[in-house]
């Protein structure tokens, strides 16, 4: 948990205990650095593979228990964008897009700042793997974290379904992510959108454009600290509005519901809905998928004093090297 005492930032992990004057990323959700987590170079380390991907969080309660704060805030998330999107056209406003966007961006703001105590406020596949490549948690906590915020897309997708008619469930397919609709023609139904390769570059530049331009600030410690927790959040809530905007607005075609960017919330709807959802479904995992390799390829190459300089001892490539060293 993060709290402010005037320009001081002190993190407090799962356990309770305080980093002091030592700020660590936001979405870090064990930020406390022991001497035996930090690499230095080409010293050998007394880790082992094990360590490396975390296995001890598999039994941890604590992490069990942070996956709860997951899962709801998923929930949470699906239920209120998906009405977002639902409710930015069927008010048939002239500038949904506009609207959908800006109420999207504050929802993601304020649902951070609640979640953020508790797990580190992820609530998308997309951040819980990225953080787990750059080693700021571990792969089995980025695991459990995927595991409930699915659940959580799920039991957000049902609770949007008890509430609203079948009819707007059916056109409005949910509030969930799409390629394609079939709609009514001059000569019967037409399947409008856009090409499936198509969305899927969309989703990858727009999913690194997010970790690039906004999650990134979460991961660097020195931004955490110069910005502050809310600041942080608004510019993720904010980009990501931003992102919505431009993927919707800049095809232009009835049937795509834009970038997707957290796989967590398309699946859902897909699998309370349906049909059509189902097509070309996997654009929505793959492409951030890719994009968060893509990312993290580019921590790697940016000189390392501009990012955890002291490395993490769940980082990706150290994770290969363990098992690289296991083989031998």
């Amino acid at each position: 948990m993060a709290t402010t005492n005037g320009a001081q930032v002190i993190i407090v992990d799962e356990e309770g205990f305080s980093s002091g004057n030592k700020v660590q990323p936001y979405l870090a959700t064990t930020p406390r650095v022991e001497p035996w987590e930090v690499d230095h170079g080409n010293k050998e380390h007394s880790l082992t593979l094990g360590d490396r991907l975390g296995l001890e969080d598999l039994s941890s309660m604590n992490v069990w228990r942070a996956s709860i704060g997951e899962l709801l805030g998923t929930a949470v998330l699906v239920f209120m964008i998906d009405t977002i999107v639902i409710s930015s056209f069927e008010t048939q406003t002239k500038i949904p897009n506009v609207l959908m966007s800006t109420l999207i961006a504050i929802t993601i703001t304020i649902l951070l700042l609640a979640v953020h105590p508790i797990s580190g406020g992820h609530m998308n596949p997309v951040i819980s793997f990225s953080a787990a490549l750059v080693g700021l948690i571990s792969i089995s906590r980025a695991f459990i974290y995927i595991i409930a915020q699915c659940v959580g897309g799920l039991l957000g997708a049902l609770a949007l379904q008890a509430v609203v008619t079948h009819d707007i469930a059916q056109n409005f397919s949910l509030g969930g992510c799409t390629l394609t609709v079939i709609a009514p023609g001059p000569n019967g139904p037409v399947v409008t959108g856009i090409d499936t390769s198509q969305a899927f570059w969309l989703e990858i530049i727009c999913t690194f454009i997010f970790l690039f331009a906004s999650i990134w600030l979460a991961y660097d410690h020195r931004q955490a600290k110069a910005l502050g927790i809310i600041v942080v959040f608004t510019i993720i809530g904010i980009v990501l509005g931003l992102l919505v905007f431009v993927s919707t607005t800049l095809t232009e075609k009835k049937g795509y519901a834009g970038a997707g960017m957290n796989p967590a919330r398309c699946l859902g709807p897909a699998m309370i809905r349906g049909g059509h959802l189902w097509d070309g479904h996997w654009v929505f995992w793959i492409g951030p998928m890719i994009a968060c390799m893509a990312f993290y390829i580019y921590t790697k190459i940016i000189p390392s004093n501009h990012f955890h300089a002291i490395g993490y001892r769940h980082d990706f490539f150290n994770v290969l090297r363990a098992m690289v060293n296991l083989n031998h």
